[in-house]
């Protein structure tokens, strides 16, 4: 699904509204439409059983608000308007809509955060629709303003929240909160979905989420930078298996990671490996911890490799190249540790090999102040998949900053800058791809912020990867399957009680979803 920018959907309706004569009064019409009915759905009862509080801003997304708030009153529910914005800055659609509605008889109220009728209204209202400020919002909305006032009261307000194409305060083109923000249940917007919808806080402050026609051409040109990753762009982009095929056709992985204390993470890269389709995988561990991999990994091949105080040390170097010569890609950091032995194993690793890489976990953190390393790998294929610390201390930003900031343009950015393909990990994973492509994923749920999560997603990558996706697909395929082997999981033992082993188990079912 394509992500518009609030630039982009302001050019288009300019174009339908300039170009092919549409009226905006009639898309500001269709818009109300679409806003009504999500408000009718949520209702408890029938609408002449209900009453509702619609909250208005200055701008043509107050305009919505007004005429949906028509829209319901005609159908029998008490409706009242609350203005937050200046009436004398009205649009002149909404100032139209506001002579329709006070021919209906209901008529635009200034919102007074002290009015304790104002408040009691709210408070005990079926249903409220937020049509405050839309996707044109670019700064701060203040606490103490009257448009914070109002989104404070429609927070507490215990009735289902429907916003007009954005949740007021969530930024349309990051997902950032603007100072503060509704939580809605329902966003209806218009057209095409908006990054905010998905990316940043936008994800969960938007709620379900409606696509609504308002009548914008189909044919008006709208070229997204920024798209979702659902099931069809996942089952597009898994390789397909060869029926004749051997294990050598589907790929061999090396993987270099672990230390005493972390011998779980190979194992899972491991095992995510071969469950989703990876002919032959070998494990570089370091010797202390080779018996325990050995007994753990059946379907993959640990091999020890020369180790000093229970990580890699330099010595690792030339077996784990020896190793690598004959595989196909590298997955680099599981459990690897930090300390000069395996930081400077992973480095050289990444500096000589022509192979395709899947950077993890401390191997992230070995290019902590060697930026040049990966720089000097610009043309050969190399993934990151960083959570926000190990994407703050690779870029030298506060966490708050990563987690809180615009994450769709911080990942655009590095994977440009440096020539790679950005996994950064979150409840919203984005990829970013060095020519400024962006995906946004949409599976995935909170019991995968578990240790060992990332390194059953390293695994996936890489073994898509090894069978022949491109860069792209298999880090789209990979988080998508990633994310959706997690949700089967937590339907099965809940988002408490699954594991990261639990989520690999159910990669399998992941992918028959895309197969059958």
């Amino acid at each position: 699904m394509k992500l518009a920018t609030a630039e982009q959907m302001r050019a288009l309706d300019r174009q339908a509204i300039e170009e092919r004569g549409i009226p905006s009064i009639e898309l500001m019409e269709r818009a109300a439409e679409g806003v009504a009915a999500a408000a009718r759905a949520l209702l408890p009862e029938k609408p002449s059983r209900c009453r509702l509080a619609v909250f208005c801003g200055s701008g043509n997304n107050g305009g919505d608000g007004l005429a949906a708030a028509r829209l319901l009153f005609l159908s029998g529910a008490a409706v009242r308007v609350f203005l937050a914005g200046s009436y004398e800055k009205l649009t002149p659609d909404a100032l139209e809509e506001t002579r329709r509605l006070s021919e209906c008889g209901v008529e635009l109220e200034p919102f007074d955060p002290e009015d304790t009728d104002q408040r009691r209204w709210v408070m005990n209202c079926h249903g409220v629709i937020d049509a405050l400020l839309g996707v044109g919002l670019s700064r701060a909305v203040g606490e103490d303003s009257p448009y914070g006032a109002a989104i404070r009261l429609i927070n507490e307000c215990p009735a289902a929240v429907v916003s007009a194409d954005i949740p007021s305060g969530i930024s349309a083109d990051s997902g950032q909160v603007l100072g503060m923000a509704v939580r809605a249940d329902r966003t209806v917007t218009f057209t095409l979905p908006k990054i905010g919808h998905f990316a940043g806080a936008g994800g969960t402050y938007t709620g379900e989420l409606t696509v609504w026609p308002i009548g914008i051409p189909e044919d008006l040109p709208c070229v997204c930078a920024a798209q979702t990753t659902e099931l069809e762009l996942a089952r597009e982009a898994l390789p397909r298996r060869k029926p004749d095929g051997h294990k050598g056709d589907f790929g061999k992985l090396l993987i270099v990671g672990g230390a005493v204390g972390y011998t779980g993470a190979p194992y899972l890269t491991a095992s995510a490996a071969v469950r989703t389709g990876c002919g032959l995988v070998y494990l570089g561990v370091p010797e202390c911890i080779w018996p325990v991999e050995a007994v753990k990994c059946v379907s993959a091949m640990p091999f020890p490799l020369p180790d000093q105080e229970g990580k890699l040390s330099g010595a690792a170097l030339a077996l784990a190249m020896e190793k690598l010569s004959g595989c196909d890609v590298l997955a680099l950091g599981p459990g690897l540790g930090r300390g000069p032995g395996p930081e400077e194993v992973a480095r050289e690793l990444l500096r000589r090999t022509e192979k395709a890489v899947v950077l993890d976990a401390d191997g992230i953190n070995a290019l902590a102040g060697h930026m040049d390393v990966l720089d000097a790998r610009r043309g050969r294929v190399t993934v990151l998949t960083p959570h926000d610390g190990e994407f703050a201390r690779l870029t030298g930003r506060a966490v708050s900053e990563v987690s809180q900031g615009d994450r769709v343009a911080m990942a655009r950015q590095f994977a440009a800058d440096h020539g790679c393909v950005l996994v950064l990990k979150g409840r919203r994973t984005v990829i970013a791809g060095p020519e400024g492509n962006v995906l946004v994923n949409t599976t995935g749920n909170s019991g995968l912020a578990k240790g060992g999560s990332g390194d059953v997603l390293t695994g996936v990558i890489a073994s898509l990867l090894c069978q022949g996706a491109t860069v792209m697909q298999a880090a789209a395929c990979g988080v998508w399957l990633h994310g959706r082997a997690g949700d089967l999981a937590a339907a099965e033992r809940t988002e408490y009680g699954m594991t990261p082993e639990d989520a690999a188990a159910c990669l399998p079912a992941a992918i028959r979803e895309l197969t059958d």
